[in-house]
Order: C-alpha cells, then sequence, then structure tokens
C-alpha cells in the first residue's frame, strides 16, 4: 500500500500504548503470508537482544536492538510505521515457517491485505 492503511495503523498503536502481545494478526507482504502475534516495538526489540546476546557469531548485534528498547523510542507521538510479530510463521503451502515461530519486523506500508486472528496449520 502507498498510503499505511489507517486501520492497521491503529491497532499497532494500540499495541503500542496497552503493552500487550495477544493481538493475532495475518498480513500479505510482498506475496508472503505471515501470521502471528504482536508485540510492542520496545518488548520485540528486548527479545530479539537476548537471543542475538546468546549467540557466538551474533552477539556484538545485540546493543543495536537493546538501545532505546525501554520505552524511549524517539518521536513516541508519532504513528507506527512497523508491526512487530513474535510466534510467527511465514505461512508456504501447509508448512509455517519456521516452525515454531519468529520474530519479524513489517512496514505497515508494504502490507496489501490483511485479517485479524492467526491462521494455524491444520495437519488433516
Amino acid at each position: 500500500m502507498s498510503n499505511p492503511d489507517e486501520l492497521l495503523v491503529a491497532i499497532s498503536a494500540a499495541v503500542e500504548s496497552e503493552r500487550s502481545n495477544q493481538m493475532s494478526l495475518t498480513v500479505v507482504v510482498g506475496g508472503a503470508v505471515i501470521t502471528g502475534r504482536l508485540a510492542p516495538e520496545a518488548v520485540w526489540k528486548e527479545r530479539v537482544a537476548e537471543v542475538l546476546k546468546d549467540s557466538d557469531r551474533l552477539g556484538a548485534f545485540s546493543d543495536v536492538f537493546a538501545r532505546g528498547s525501554r520505552g524511549d523510542r524517539p518521536g513516541h507521538d508519532e504513528a507506527p510505521t512497523h508491526l512487530h510479530f513474535h510466534l510467527a510463521r511465514i505461512l508456504q503451502g501447509t508448512l509455517g515457517i519456521p516452525e515454531t515461530g519468529g520474530m519479524y519486523r513489517v512496514a505497515i506500508k508494504d502490507v496489501s491485505a490483511w485479517t485479524v486472528g492467526d491462521l494455524i496449520r491444520t495437519d488433516g
């Protein structure tokens, strides 16, 4: 979308203000279907920093995510520009990649379609 969907921006803003990670959402971005739960940006950054910190090869990058992750986001009064997914999967046929869920950051302006809810894989 060239202009971000105002309703999607409002959903993201509500997640940011409530500090909740219970909002499930499915989006289409560049033809890929991503499904999972939204998290506030600060919480998402903290979790990514924790994962990177434990990595021998990627530990040095944890500081990039840890800086400013305590809710002191610049432009705090500005509308959110990104969705921050955790426990998310990219759906490909009957597979969800990664199977256990991952951390994705998606630009709201790039979302071409969306629905409330997490699409789950069924084996039947």
